[in-house]
């Protein structure tokens, strides 16, 4: 399950990689409001594509390939990840498929230094999971969540003690807001992010 918003350059990369791992029935990506070519994109390297209308943000995104899809455990991705392998995707649905824990978290190391110290400071922040979907089931207002999804689902699994595993992601980044957007833009475009996360962990504690 990939959510993705305008990321032609580098999803297809994740599709084919993703369909090489032998472990994944579906590959599902959401478009989310795009308007590059992320659809035709996902659909050329053999994904699925879900569009929507427009932009949910990336909680109602994966809410909505939830709905759509009948699996027992989820792998989620970002779509603009560099670096993956066959490998680190076997390595994240493994212990949840073998039922040694219920959520995997993939941590990005030696990829470059900006991605290895957000991950560092922020592991939980994370948008690579393989995860059950009784536990996605259990996690109430996901839709609504936006970039603070991944809050939700690590306020969850901690207060229900569900059982974890980070996975370390060596050699893999992914592209910067700034590289995406230009300097100024990009920098907006992460103070949003930003602010989506501290205001859902606000409302969460509320």
């Amino acid at each position: 399950m990939i959510p993705a918003y305008n990321e032609e350059r580098t999803l297809g990369e994740i599709v084919r990689t993703v369909r090489q791992s032998g472990l994944v029935d579906r590959v599902v990506v959401i478009s989310d409001g795009s308007t590059d070519r992320t659809a035709a994109c996902a659909r050329e390297a053999g994904a699925e594509c879900l569009e929507l209308e427009q932009n949910v943000g990336k909680g109602g995104a994966m809410k909505a390939g939830i709905d759509v899809a009948d699996a027992d455990v989820f792998l989620f991705l970002d779509a603009d990840l560099i670096g993956l392998t066959v490998e680190h995707v076997r390595a994240l649905l493994l212990p949840v498929l073998e039922g040694q824990v219920e959520m995997t978290l993939g941590v990005l190391r030696k990829g470059r230094a900006a991605t290895d110290l957000a991950q560092a400071v922020a592991p939980y922040l994370t948008g690579q999971r393989a995860v059950r979907r009784s536990v996605l089931q259990a996690v109430s207002g996901l839709e609504t969540a936006r970039f603070g999804v991944e809050v939700a689902l690590t306020r969850h699994i901690r207060e229900h003690r569900i059982p974890v595993r980070e996975v370390v992601l060596e050699g893999v980044t992914h592209r910067m807001k700034e590289e995406k957007f230009g300097l100024l833009r990009g920098f907006l475009a992460r103070l949003k992010m930003y602010w989506e996360i501290a205001k859902y962990t606000s409302q969460a504690r509320g």
